[in-house]
């Protein structure tokens, strides 16, 4: 388990993170969503002991990393891809890991088969790609048989069946009874992945829920109507308090009543229906509306004139 306890840090006059407080329970995937520069590469090395809270604490089973006597033995990470010397081969940048935590040189082969990378084992790890080195970090992130596990960002340079991968991996880790906490800047895949989430912007804490829960808070749930009675549908609909827009295909797309709660108006009023369909919004269209306010850096869309320049 981990447990955020009102952390903060600060660099010099700018505040990264600011009173964050979470837990992350064993057993199920916990995703860390928010915009660039949120914090959460910053709370994540907190979490690993690498960067001191300016205020606050964060425990990894009930201490704090530091205070681990073996702390690969207990959490595993994956914070920089690149976190190895590039003259070193992948299976001795892992034996020397080993050594540092009196685990079994044994282990070592163990995790390179789990990632895949035994074929590779005996290749600088500079030379490796992007994905491989990504597949590097996981193993020595596995290394100790850890009970918690942090990935930042683990599916950067993967190709598709990589990231599909990752996606079960880490699922299985989380079906073991380990803690697992992964963020990621892929929304689509974190829906896959994910069965909890910490959402933060502007390093402060906007949810802590489910993923269900998470997209249930968005205004973008709504409920598609098809009915050849849509002047007296809307009547009845905006007098029970919904909101009502007419889309290009003549449908009614309704917000603010539920498809069983239409239904329910239908037989009252004697309405016919053709169509109920609930529209449940994405994960990224609730992640994009509930951290609009978050956002460090917003792009514009330029104007182009029919000559083809920008203006």
């Amino acid at each position: 388990m981990i447990a955020a306890i009102s952390l903060t840090k600060r660099y010099g006059e700018t505040t990264a993170v600011r009173d964050l407080s979470f837990d992350v329970q064993p057993g199920v995937v916990t995703g860390f969503l928010g915009p660039n520069g949120s914090g959460k590469s910053t709370t994540m090395r907190m979490i690993m002991g690498l960067d001191l809270p300016t205020a606050g604490s964060v425990l990894v089973n009930g201490k704090s990393v530091r205070d681990l006597r073996w702390p690969l033995r207990e959490v595993g990470a994956l914070l920089d891809a690149k976190a190895f010397h590039p003259a070193r081969s992948g299976r001795n940048h892992l034996r020397w890991l080993a050594l540092t935590n009196d685990i079994p040189l044994r282990r070592v082969d163990e995790v390179l088969d789990i990632v895949g990378l035994t074929s590779a084992a005996s290749k600088r790890a500079g030379k490796y790609s992007l994905g491989m080195s990504q597949r590097l970090g996981i193993a020595a992130a596995m290394l100790g048989d850890p009970g918690v596990l942090l990935f930042d960002e683990p599916v950067n340079g993967l190709d598709p069946e990589g990231i599909r991968w990752v996606r079960h991996f880490l699922r299985d880790r989380a079906a073991e009874g380990r803690t697992v906490f992964v963020s990621s800047h892929l929304i689509t895949e974190m829906s896959l992945t994910a069965q909890h989430l910490v959402v933060i912007g502007r390093g402060s804490l906007i949810a802590e829920t489910s993923v269900t829960d998470f997209v249930a808070r968005s205004r973008g749930l709504a409920v598609r109507l098809v009915t050849p009675e849509p002047g007296a549908f809307t009547k009845t609909l905006t007098g029970s308090g919904a909101t009502v827009a007419v889309d290009d295909d003549g449908s009614l797309n309704v917000e603010g009543l539920t498809a069983a709660q239409i239904g329910d108006l239908a037989t009252r009023d004697r309405l016919t229906v053709h169509e109920l369909t609930p529209m449940v919004a994405s994960l990224e269209d609730a992640f994009m509306e509930l951290t609009q306010d978050a956002v460090e850096y917003r792009s514009s869309t330029m104007a182009v004139s029919t000559s083809g320049g920008q203006r």
